[in-house]
């Protein structure tokens, strides 16, 4: 015998997640984030890794509530974010990683698409930032934020990898902008995914 409604088999996978998480200090909220990280990943380990930074929590709530522009660095953690739960917000959800304007300027440049579509992102208006797998769309997002041509409400920065992520996520917690992050290689796009779909479970629940 095995579950076989969904919700049971998510409730249950929660109930497990709870039985070891006595041993970090996450806010209520903060808990729902890294539950739904680690439910993604199957990764206990990801509890000891996350890092809210500068009211990422609230300052993400307000900003989905009032209905934003949300750039996401791949189509994979485009296709992750829950539509059901996205149709009930104001948002728009974009990536423009398969964009030929950005497949002409990555190659003009000499870099990458992400690093493009991320300029791309910029130029339309995004305030929100979700980057799972470009550790270059992160330092591109990091160097604008320094030069002032953009001010994100929020950055989820999780690239993965083993060149430039870690750099670059620790690159992010160094900058004044409502973040979360995680420490060290681990991260992707079906985690960042995560983390959205766990803020709109939050600002409109199930």
């Amino acid at each position: 015998m095995y579950i076989k409604e969904p919700m049971k088999i998510e409730d249950k996978s929660m109930d497990i997640i709870d039985s070891v998480m006595g041993d970090v200090n996450f806010s209520d909220e903060e808990m729902l984030v890294a539950k739904r990280m680690i439910h993604t990943t199957g990764d206990f380990e990801y509890r000891k890794i996350i890092v809210f930074k500068d009211n990422f929590l609230e300052e993400a709530k307000a900003s989905i509530e009032k209905g934003i522009k949300i750039f996401t660095d791949t189509k994979m953690a485009y296709q992750g974010i829950n539509k059901p739960a996205l149709e009930k917000s104001s948002c728009e959800l974009v990536y423009y990683i398969d964009d030929d304007d950005v497949r002409e300027a990555a190659k003009a440049k000499g870099t990458t698409r992400s690093a493009c579509a991320l300029e791309k992102a910029v130029e339309n208006g995004v305030k929100g930032f979700v980057i799972g797998n470009a550790p270059t769309a992160l330092f591109r997002l990091i160097e604008l934020i320094k030069e002032g041509k953009v001010d994100p409400d929020f950055v989820v920065g999780v690239p993965v990898g083993f060149v430039g992520a870690a750099e670059s996520k620790e690159a992010l917690r160094e900058v004044a902008v409502a973040s979360v992050s995680t420490v060290g290689t681990k991260g992707g796009s079906n985690v960042a995914a995560s983390i959205i779909n766990a803020l709109l479970y939050m600002v409109y629940p199930r």
